[in-house]
């Protein structure tokens, strides 16, 4: 073979080697197959695919907790109810002056007992304001009149537990809704004759609303024994009068029943 057929021979071999080359796939550097051409496009289509499936799955959660969100308004609102009636209801029964408001609508009635005169004269306050009926708590056995006699036996009626007996009855209890109770402070308690009145009269249902009258005691811890007396009524915040007031207790009688909303 000449030189010149020689390079003719050579230059068809590498051409022939070259077209077989082109026509056959290699193995990628991942262990895939196919040229960089056709792993581009791969991979593009797979993004493609994977970012239509993403805004699919985002579409249809976003649907879903529309959907949660709306199917779960009616429920949410009637919590909403529910919680500010509760809140109303606890607001109610820990302000005395709602709470009154709230649950007196009917009859007033003024109980008291009086020795001396001063806690007559506050009850007749609270009806002159107030338009209640009123009923005085006469002992069938009446008191001495001797403020140093009456101390003794004031407190020979505590040591016992002494329930003097009561010489008349309220008519028609239960026609009543609030019953305002009044009574001198005797050694830092009611006298015994209100506990009379107490076991009595099933006050359940009903608001009471203690006064009293004393040289300086205040109330002392009769507002807690009344509501310990009574547990299913309605007690609220007391009034005291002090001796120096009694004579005149229009002005302290008002501002009470006007803290209370009881007035008229």
């Amino acid at each position: 073979m000449t030189k010149g057929r020689m390079v003719i021979f050579l230059t068809l071999l590498i051409i022939t080697l070259g077209i077989t080359a082109c026509g056959n796939r290699t193995e990628g550097p991942d262990g895939g197959t196919g040229d960089g051409a056709d792993t581009q496009a791969a991979q593009t289509g797979q993004i493609g695919q994977t970012e239509q499936n993403t805004q699919t799955e985002q579409s249809t959660q976003t649907e879903q907790n529309t959907q949660t969100e709306q199917d779960a308004q009616p429920e949410q609102t009637k919590w909403s109810e529910q919680a500010a009636q509760a809140q109303q209801a606890d607001t109610t029964s820990s302000d005395p002056t709602l709470a009154a408001e709230s649950e007196v609508s009917g009859k007033a009635l003024i109980v008291y007992f009086s020795w001396s005169g001063n806690t007559e004269k506050v009850a007749a306050g609270i009806q002159s304001r107030t338009g209640a009926d009123i009923f005085e708590i006469v002992p069938q056995e009446a008191y001495t009149e001797d403020y140093d006699s009456l101390l003794g036996i004031a407190q020979e009626e505590q040591k016992n537990g002494a329930r003097p007996a009561i010489s008349d009855m309220v008519e028609n209890m239960d026609g009543y809704d609030l019953i305002y109770v009044g009574f001198p402070n005797w050694w830092g308690d009611m006298p015994m004759i209100l506990y009379s009145f107490f076991d009595e009269y099933d006050l359940s249902g009903k608001t009471i609303a203690p006064f009293c009258t004393s040289g300086g005691s205040g109330l002392s811890d009769t507002v807690r024994t009344i509501k310990t007396l009574e547990p299913d009524a309605l007690v609220l915040d007391g009034l005291h009068i002090g001796s120096s007031e009694a004579a005149d207790p229009e002005s302290a009688v008002k501002e009470w029943l006007d803290n209370l909303g009881l007035a008229e």
